[in-house]
């Protein structure tokens, strides 16, 4: 059960950060059932992420998605080991490692393909979810559901990592002209890696900059590119791949990502190359930009209010 004493704590002890909107996020940003009267008096007025992120372990439940990937929670999460075989957890300071059963799996088994590749012994994996899910006190706007994970762009050379180690490497950029190109980091494995991750049947998007999109358009030999679709131009993501998985089989209160457009997304990615090298000029009659407001309790569904209960 949660307790007033901890949420004071943290709400008062953290400044609030707004997250950056998750990529292709699909349905409404308010999608939840609660109302006030729902909601204890001391959740009332604070902003879910510093809920969810007061949160250092998993809810004693069975495993559950609730929600979607950017206005959802995570019952029954299951962390990541910090360190296998064939991946390392990195940031563990920042306690996202956690997700459904089926991303860690995802992960697991990409890792061992990753490992097969020349100067690769498996995958270092960045965030995936905080214990709970929900709202982060700090970055993504997604990662919400236990669905999303980040897999590092640099090769996993050495999984031997301290915690130390963890908190200070850095992955590598492999972008270069802004994202239009990739730059001499990019190798064979790269592709042979997002690839396998894109025709694992479980995930729904790939999010990757337009330069590393547009180069396995151009070089994917293979009969099959449907593959292709999956994997969507977004800005940023050249230290990282983003992975976002379809909802578990079963999951009825999990909000799926809507299909991707037909085909194999390659000149769509074309075109965004082309507006990276050549801007096209600002629309004097768009409307400003809505600030994004926080998420509080009543944006989100009504098993989430149960998820932060649990013991």
């Amino acid at each position: 059960m949660i307790r007033i004493t901890a949420i004071g704590a943290v709400f008062l002890g953290l400044a609030a950060c707004q997250g950056a909107p998750g990529p292709e996020a699909s349905g409404p940003e308010t999608s939840g059932t609660l109302s006030s009267r729902d909601i204890p008096a001391e959740m009332q007025g604070v902003q879910a992420k510093q809920l969810f992120g007061a949160q250092p372990q998993a809810s004693r439940q069975s495993p559950a998605v609730h929600g979607g990937y950017s206005d959802g929670c995570l019952a029954g999460g299951v962390a990541l080991p910090e360190t296998g075989p064939t991946w390392q957890a990195m940031r563990l300071s920042r306690n996202r490692n956690w997700g459904h059963p089926e991303t860690i799996d995802f992960l697991q088994r990409l890792s061992r393909v990753a490992a097969t590749q020349p100067g690769w012994n498996g995958i270092y994996v960045g965030d995936i979810s905080q214990p709970r899910g929900g709202p982060m006190l700090t970055g993504h706007r997604s990662h919400q559901s236990g669905m999303d994970a980040d897999i590092w762009l640099r090769p996993s050379d050495d999984l031997t990592l301290s915690r130390t180690a963890r908190e200070n490497i850095s992955s590598i950029s492999m972008r270069r002209a802004s994202g239009a190109y990739t730059n001499a980091n990019w190798t064979r494995a790269h592709h042979e890696i997002v690839k396998a991750a894109a025709q694992d049947p479980r995930t729904a998007r790939i999010f990757i900059f337009p330069g590393a999109k547009v180069r396995m358009c151009n070089e994917e030999t293979g009969a099959d590119r449907d593959w292709l679709g999956k994997v969507r131009p977004w800005w940023g993501h050249h230290y990282h791949f983003h992975v976002r998985l379809n909802c578990p089989d079963g999951a009825s209160g999990c909000v799926p990502q809507d299909a991707p457009p037909p085909g194999d997304g390659c000149a769509e990615a074309q075109q965004w190359v082309r507006n990276i090298l050549n801007p096209p000029p600002p629309d004097p009659d768009a409307p400003p930009p809505t600030p994004r407001r926080e998420l509080t309790m009543e944006d989100l569904p009504r098993q989430c209010l149960a998820v932060l209960q649990s013991d």
